[in-house]
């Protein structure tokens, strides 16, 4: 009742144009471009018409000349032109090419070794000759991995399309659950370590899920204008999402074969094993040869597969600013938008969304080295190991989260107007913190709860490993030498393929949001039904997008 008052209490307010003072970039409308008239909101006065001033007036977008369309041939580029189109950030896309062609020649190198010696590795789960390094056992098992992370990926997906209102709740007590039960498991196996770990884990989630519950009815409404504009012609989100986590399932399952290939293609015997008959082929085998080539192959992996998810997130970005800025006027959504979208994304914004995706890799790739080697000192019952490399997996996590919180506006921003990536960001932050949207974000649960999501399914991954190697029991892991390197690396598919997998939901709801900030009084003149539902929720975004 209290919402419904505050709410009421606006629609009764002047109509509030946009902030004084705020300076947005460059750009705009072009000259006398004549506001669109639209016939009054229930409750809501209708805006003044009036020509377009831009010594008057802050454009609504920024950044590039903003033609909203005509009539329904009017397509994404015509809409959101580009005065001086280029290629932005090139030497980030070129070096992303570089190291690509880098794990393709690894891949390909260590992969014809593998092949050669197969009888020696083994041809299935058991049988296999080798017993000092990853071998066939263990190629079963990713590509086990593989699959499991890709049926929990799209079954979530489809789970928060099927049941958008339960979808935060059901995550929320899922994630708490498994995790509260793994660290019972760990802790009845008697690995101290790990199941203290997991227990304080799941103590977190619990109290993040509790502090969240009175935000929920928020983040539903945003949940739900997403998947309904989803489900709009000339949208293709769904079909985004599949051939998005269709690439990032083959790439991981490649990346799963080049990671046994390396092991078993340059690691040395051990004294009393087996000799490795690839050393005598493939050159100096070397404990040093195969981390280099691991931590190399890792870094590849992390920034390919952090390029796809942003590059599905810029397309799916500009498919949803087409809906906000586009929907209400006569031609309604440009045509071609997705397809547009994705050809921007792929040409002049390559190089930014690689610059952007090399900073996450960068970061994830001392996280996952914090985590193996908290699960190595948590194999050997070092505790004081395990919380000095928590606490530092908790501080590069924060650091994580700042790049990832900055990322998802700024490509926002880039797949509209098309700047380099700094630009894009620095505007973005300038925008949330005149408007006040950096508190605002804080309260919007749709991101942390898919991380919570994708973060589930890796542990599902990383627990499959576990199960596995206990089971099989290989000879290569004895006193599971391998075990913390192996369930990293299960945690890290499981985890990547489902923020892919689940990447156009938060695109969605990111692009609304950021849209809002850019020009907010679009949300209560062409889409007042949703802006109602959402003052209705949460009376403070009024106080936010209008100050």
């Amino acid at each position: 009742m209290a919402a419904q008052g505050e709410a009421a209490g606006y629609y009764q307010q002047p109509y509030q144009q946009q902030p004084q003072g705020y300076a947005p970039p460059q750009g705009g409308p072009p000259q006398n471009y004549q506001q669109y008239q639209q016939g009054p909101v229930q409750g809501f006065p209708p805006p003044q018409q009036e020509v377009y001033d831009s010594k008057q007036h802050n454009p609504p977008p920024y950044g590039a000349s903003f033609q909203p369309p005509m009539d329904d041939k009017q397509t994404f580029q015509q809409t959101f032109k580009i005065e001086k189109p280029k290629w932005n950030d090139l030497w980030a896309g070129l070096l992303l090419i570089a190291v690509f062609l880098g794990f393709v020649a690894i891949s390909g190198l260590t992969l014809y070794q593998y092949s050669r010696y197969r009888s020696f590795n083994g041809d299935g789960i058991y049988g296999s000759s080798n017993d000092f390094s990853l071998n066939t056992n263990a190629l079963v098992l990713l590509i086990f991995v593989v699959v499991v992370a890709f049926v929990l990926s799209w079954g979530y997906f489809l789970l928060a399309r099927a049941f958008t209102k339960q979808f935060i709740w059901i995550t929320g007590i899922l994630h708490c659950a498994f995790a509260l039960g793994t660290s019972v498991y760990y802790l009845y196996r008697k690995l101290w370590g790990a199941g203290i770990v997991f227990l304080l884990f799941a103590v977190f989630a619990i109290f993040c899920f509790i502090s969240w519950i009175p935000r929920i009815p928020f983040a539903v409404v945003m949940l739900q204008q997403a998947q309904d504009i989803a489900r709009m012609k000339r949208v293709h989100v769904f079909m985004v999402s599949f051939i998005g986590g269709v690439v990032a399932l083959a790439f991981s399952a490649w990346f799963s074969v080049t990671l046994v290939a390396v092991y078993a293609a340059y690691m040395p015997s051990n004294a009393g094993a087996n000799a490795n008959p690839a050393c005598s082929t493939a050159g100096a085998c070397s404990s040093a040869k195969v981390i280099g080539l691991i931590v190399f192959i890792t870094f590849a992996g992390y920034w390919i597969s952090e390029f796809l998810k942003n590059t599905i997130h810029t397309v799916i970005a500009g498919v949803y600013g087409s809906w906000y800025f586009c929907a209400g006027k006569p031609g309604g959504i440009p045509k071609g938008a997705t397809m547009g979208a994705l050809k921007r994304a792929t040409t002049y914004s390559f190089g930014s969304i690689s610059f952007g995706s090399l900073i996450v890799a960068i970061i994830n790739m001392l996280r996952q080295a914090c985590s193996i080697a908290k699960s190595q000192s948590a194999q050997d019952g070092n505790i004081v190991g395990v919380v000095f490399w928590c606490i530092l997996g908790c501080l590069i996590g924060i650091l994580d989260w700042a790049v990832q919180f900055i990322n998802r506006y700024a490509f926002s921003h880039i797949a509209l107007y098309g700047k380099a990536y700094i630009p894009a960001a620095k505007d973005t932050w300038k925008m949330m913190k005149d408007r006040g949207f950096d508190a605002l974000i804080n309260d919007l649960l749709v991101g942390p709860v898919l991380t919570m999501g994708s973060t589930f399914v890796g542990y599902v991954c990383a627990l499959l490993a576990y199960l596995y190697l206990e089971f099989t029991d290989p000879a290569y892991n004895e006193s599971r030498t391998f075990t913390p390197v192996i369930m990293a690396f299960s945690f890290l598919i499981g985890l990547q393929v489902c923020q892919i997998f689940m990447t156009p939901i938060s695109s969605g709801v990111d692009t609304i949001f950021v849209a809002m900030g850019w020009d907010p009084d679009i949300a209560a003149r062409e889409h007042p039904e949703f802006w109602n539902k959402l003052v209705h929720v949460y009376p403070r975004v009024q106080e936010m997008i209008h100050a």
